[in-house]
């Protein structure tokens, strides 16, 4: 099943991709008087029920021709999960990205933070901080758990993931490399657009054989796959949750491959500026485009 947040009013609402098109669930249910979950988060804490239900209210409103549909030309698109309790990222995490930065393969998965004022959405506006002059596109798969996980077995640990997502884990590299702490340069406002799609780990399959790429006006910049990871899904949620408990909700971000404009040579480095239109792509997940505009 792929899940989206449809943005109303100040208000975040659960879509639903079908082959008819973007089921509104809210509206459906008020239009078909039925009692459903509208409410991503929820759907998400509960989902082997709630999926079940979901799936037979979108089967019976599709036969009975009560399905409200959004029009996607037209609709706000939210971050696809909307109030994770944490959003835990791996750095260094791909072969060659490690190798085009010079830097050594890491031994145990290095961890760092971002917070939700990072989170947004498919097609929405990005300012582009005055204090930055390196700003940097990462094209990278978000992990969404399902189950509270703790000390899971590695051979375990993708049966409490929930679904996947295409993440663009913006980075502003003069702030990020100002200390040895990389917050700062990773959780500007916006810095975290999820989407369009949450897709449930059924549809994915292996997530460790998914091809990712980043276009920046169009311009392929980053191409590979997720298997050029140094540390899979299943040993990054596992290391994880010995460390502290993972709750249905929080989002992995995984690492970047290589391409990123902190590769290059320092001559070629073309940072994002403002005007420009960055897209990350993963199989399975669909693409995620956002525009850059001066911050005001």
């Amino acid at each position: 099943m792929k899940l989206l947040t449809i943005e109303e009013n100040g208000i975040q609402k659960l879509g639903i991709q079908t082959e008819n098109g973007i089921m509104d669930i809210a509206a459906t249910a008020e239009k078909a008087n039925a009692d459903i979950e509208a409410d991503v988060m929820s759907v998400i804490s509960n989902s082997e029920q709630e999926l079940s239900k979901l799936q037979d209210f979108i089967n019976r409103a599709l036969d009975e021709e009560k399905a409200v549909f959004a029009d996607p030309e037209k609709l706000t698109w939210g971050p696809c999960v909307t109030r994770p309790h944490k959003i835990i990222c791996v750095g260094l995490n791909y072969r060659r990205h490690a190798d085009e930065t010079n830097a050594p393969y890491p031994e145990v998965p290095i961890l760092f933070n971002k917070f939700d004022n990072t989170l947004t959405g498919h097609k929405s506006e990005i300012p582009v901080p005055k204090v930055t002059e390196k700003l940097d596109y990462e094209v990278e798969l978000g992990i969404v758990m399902g189950k509270k996980a703790k000390n899971v077995a590695e051979d375990k640990a993708l049966d409490y993931v929930f679904g996947y997502c295409a993440v663009n884990d913006l980075s502003a590299r003069d702030l990020q490399m100002k200390t040895h702490q990389w917050l700062l340069g990773k959780n500007c406002d916006k810095f975290s657009p999820i989407g369009p799609y949450l897709v449930t780990s059924d549809e994915v399959g292996d997530p460790n054989n998914l091809a990712l790429k980043t276009y920046v006006n169009g311009e392929l910049r980053q191409d590979s796959n997720t298997s050029d990871m140094i540390f899979y899904c299943r040993e990054i949620v596992s290391y994880i949750s010995r460390h502290m408990t993972l709750e249905p909700g929080d989002i992995i971000l995984t690492g970047t491959p290589e391409g990123v404009v902190l590769g290059y040579p320092e001559e070629k480095q073309i940072y994002i500026q403002p005007g420009d239109e960055v897209t990350v792509e993963i199989e399975k997940l669909g693409s995620l485009t956002n525009y850059f505009v001066e911050e005001k």
